[in-house]
């Protein structure tokens, strides 16, 4: 070894050592065990797919894998038993934590922040650890609940609000470096800080998170931008990177024959998801198309959240149809129009005029674009908009009130939103997400947390209080109703049927619930209800 080469390891070691951070391989457990991955999965040796890939490995996946080859084919081989031998299970996020139901709501939240706090991996690192599916974050962390064991991105945020508003200021911050840590390093913020989700981001509130945090440092704001912008600036260049191809879809960004620019979710991979990967072989086999391309649709919806939505779906009711990549969603498109308002003001505090002329020109072309591709005269509403078949989708859903909150609509169609949402999504216990019921969990009858925040901040921003106050106000009820009957706050609620548990989609309702605790705080806080909590 060179004197140079030996000075650079040393600060490699050096430089893990100082940010504590294990460095974890980047393979997915698809990839580290191939053969035996599909085994279990199809085995159902677990009955949730997602805690196979979370399974922790005892030894190295290497030798697990030679051990596999040698015995998978005796008579007495027991896969159950092999996976129990080389796997330790991961748990729920909260399986120990024991709540008091008749504890006030805002005392139960204080205590959660606790529970789902994650705090760094040691730096004595084990092969365990290593190749563990995790990836290891510099910083503590909260995690929604239940079998989300891991950060989530846009969860993340809304979390970050009730996080907040109970003081918890520096974990806030350590959230926001977390993020940016993950930007610098992967060059975008996975769906969740796990291997298997290095192929998709989720709704890009990076930018919502630093404005929170400079709203939290006010006398330091200044240097809060700065210090993340080139973080901003990279999520801004994963979401529009269309590898020089000015023409059609290519990758996130759509170029339609106007010549406008606008995004859609698109999954790097075209495989099983490995947290879904029964559900996502079962649903490719009901499809006529090749199951490559209902892999990565159904991992676009994956990445937008919404998964699962009639708003993917070709014929709107059934999982196999789902077109992900046709569909330019609104509620994308807004938040990338709010990065682009964020890179502005960053470059206008570095005092960059090229780059803020640019993207000043680029976030009004934007807003205009939305505006007349999926803003509809007829129902007075933003609806998604088809790339493909160029027409808008024949569905509303809570995505179309976006540009409320990010102060994109004038007054006018402000309150003919305003009109939409109180005849078409308001229902005993607040917002239907969409009015359409097809099992799947992101529409009817469910609502769900960070929807009704933003939907109650876009009305107030245009004077509709009355409105905003009546949706808080039963959602608000709903949640504190459930947590005085169950001693929980869940992942999302029945708001149609306020008696019955919320249901639909992939797993069964979790509890926690990293974002239902901020958005409920933030509400009890703001606007103290006239219900017992």
């Amino acid at each position: 070894m060179t004197r140079w080469a030996f000075l650079f390891f040393c600060f490699l070691l050096f430089a893990c050592k100082e940010n504590h951070i294990p460095r974890s391989k980047s393979t997915s457990p698809r990839k580290l065990y191939p053969g035996l991955f599909e085994a279990v999965q199809n085995a159902r040796i677990f009955p949730d797919s997602k805690t196979f890939p979370d399974c922790v490995p005892l030894k190295e996946p290497a030798l697990i894998m030679d051990d596999y080859q040698s015995e998978k084919d005796d008579a007495d081989f027991d896969l159950k038993e092999f996976v129990s031998e080389n796997y330790q299970g991961p748990g729920s996020a909260s399986i120990a934590y024991k709540s008091d139901s008749v504890a006030d709501v805002e005392s139960h939240i204080a205590a959660l922040w606790d529970v789902l706090k994650r705090n760094p991996t040691s730096s004595d690192t084990t092969s365990a650890i290593i190749f563990n599916s995790l990836i290891n974050l510099p910083k503590a962390y909260i995690v929604p609940g239940g079998r989300f064991r891991e950060v989530y991105y846009w969860d993340s945020y809304f979390t970050m609000l009730g996080l907040a508003e109970s003081g918890r200021n520096k974990l806030v911050e350590d959230m926001v470096n977390n993020f940016a840590w993950l930007i610098r390093t992967h060059g975008f913020i996975p769906n969740g800080n796990r291997t298997y989700y290095l192929t998709r981001s989720q709704p890009p509130f990076f930018s919502l998170m630093v404005k929170l945090l400079m709203e939290i440092k006010k006398e330091k704001a200044d240097s809060v931008l700065d210090a993340n912008r080139d973080a901003l600036e990279r999520e801004y260049k994963f979401w529009m990177n269309d590898r020089g191809i000015k023409k059609g879809a290519v990758g996130h960004v759509v170029h339609l024959p106007d010549g406008s620019v606008l995004n859609r979710y698109c999954d790097a991979g075209n495989w099983p998801r490995e947290e879904a990967y029964r559900e996502d072989v079962a649903t490719a086999k009901m499809s006529a198309r090749p199951a490559a391309k209902v892999y990565r649709e159904l991992r676009s919806g994956a990445e937008s959240g919404w998964d699962y939505s009639s708003r993917w779906l070709a014929d709107g009711r059934t999982l196999s149809t789902i077109q992900t990549t046709d569909i330019i969603p609104v509620d994308l498109n807004c938040l990338l129009y709010h990065l682009e308002k964020t890179l502005v003001q960053a470059y206008n505090r570095k005092k960059d005029k090229q780059k803020r002329t640019w993207l000043m020109v680029v976030s009004e072309r934007r807003q205009n674009a939305l505006l007349r591709f999926c803003w509809d005269d007829r129902t007075g509403y933003y609806k998604d908009f088809n790339w493909r078949t160029l027409k808008q989708s024949d569905r509303i859903s809570l995505a179309g009130m976006y540009p409320l909150y990010f102060h994109m609509v004038n007054q006018v169609r402000a309150n003919l939103i305003a009109g939409r949402l109180q005849r078409d999504f308001l229902k005993p216990g607040g917002l239907v997400t969409t009015p359409i019921n097809t099992g799947e969990q992101w529409d009817a009858p469910n609502g769900w947390a960070p929807l009704q925040w933003l939907a109650v901040c876009g009305l107030e921003n245009y004077g509709n209080k009355t409105l905003a106050q009546e949706i808080r106000r039963r959602w608000t009820m709903l949640n504190v109703k459930v947590y005085h009957k169950t001693g929980k706050l869940m992942e999302k609620y029945n708001v149609v049927d306020t008696t019955l548990i919320a249901g639909g989609g992939e797993y069964p309702t979790q509890d926690g619930f990293g974002w239902t605790n901020g958005v409920l705080l933030k509400f009890l806080k703001a606007y103290p209800q006239k219900v017992k909590n």
